[in-house]
């Protein structure tokens, strides 16, 4: 199939399940769970590039191992955590819903939208992928699957820390330094990012593959300046205070790093 035809497959199939996802967040009263079907949206999208696109068979079944692997583990953690917190929404929602006031509705329906064209954007990586037909594995591609590994051990053991530390009674209302956030404020984050940094490598080994960087920059752009880092750490002022603002002094923000003393 050619390029056109995926991505207008693609996109048409997202925007009717994120509209979907949206009448199910209506319903629920919930729309953190947005964040759930935007990464189990990947592993959707990846899969459908390997089917239908023309590339080298192997090549194709690599992506999407690689893609629907993490996708399935980062919106399982996800579900996980909406569940537990529901009927109490992210706070990042109730932010919106005070921003939105008046016109909560339609501007809610637009971000879900949003979200299906972020998919396709992020997932320009995968498409690049799916369509080179060259029978063997570039150094590149090799190398971005390594920096896959390391980058997904890498978040899962942030979030397992940050998992066990806020289970733990007494350290109830504490900032967590434990693992690797004591070396990032954002661990998971910077994991995060450097899964995209990844996934790019990957498309570097194919033709045209350097319009691909729309991802690691687009998801650094939002963890920056946008979605990630900015709400965190202004919720973890709100609820902690000086001892938040301590470790702002001497932790960094994204990559990991040792304390300033």
């Amino acid at each position: 199939m050619n390029t056109l035809p995926l991505i207008l497959w693609a996109t048409v199939t997202l925007s009717a399940a994120f509209a979907l996802c949206y009448l199910v967040a209506r319903w629920l009263n919930n729309y953190g769970i947005v964040d759930i079907a935007w990464s189990y949206a990947f592993a959707g999208l990846a899969a459908f590039y390997a089917f239908a696109g023309p590339g080298w068979p192997v090549r194709r079944a690599l992506l999407a191992v690689l893609v629907t692997f993490w996708s399935l583990r980062l919106g399982t953690h996800l579900f996980i955590r909406v569940a537990h917190h529901h009927p109490i929404e992210d706070t990042r929602y109730t932010q919106l819903r005070r921003d939105w006031a008046g016109h909560f509705a339609s501007r809610m329906f637009g971000f879900f939208q949003l979200q299906a064209v972020s998919v396709i954007l992020l997932g320009i990586a995968f498409l690049i992928s799916a369509r080179n037909p060259h029978p063997h594995l570039s150094p590149l591609e090799i190398a971005g699957t390594a920096l896959w590994l390391i980058a997904l051990a890498g978040e899962a053991c942030a979030d397992a820390q940050l998992a066990a530390f806020k289970k733990d009674p007494t350290q109830h209302g504490r900032v967590c330094t434990v693992g690797l956030w004591h070396y990032s404020r954002h661990p998971n984050y910077f994991f995060e990012w450097l899964i995209w940094v990844a996934y790019f490598l990957f498309a570097l080994g194919s033709p045209a593959g350097g319009l691909a960087v729309i991802g690691p920059a687009g998801i650094l752009f939002l963890l920056l300046r946008v979605t990630g880092i900015p709400m965190a750490e202004a919720q973890s002022l709100r609820s902690k205070g000086d001892a938040y603002r301590h470790y702002q002094k001497t932790t960094n923000a994204f990559v990991p790093w040792f304390p300033k003393k």
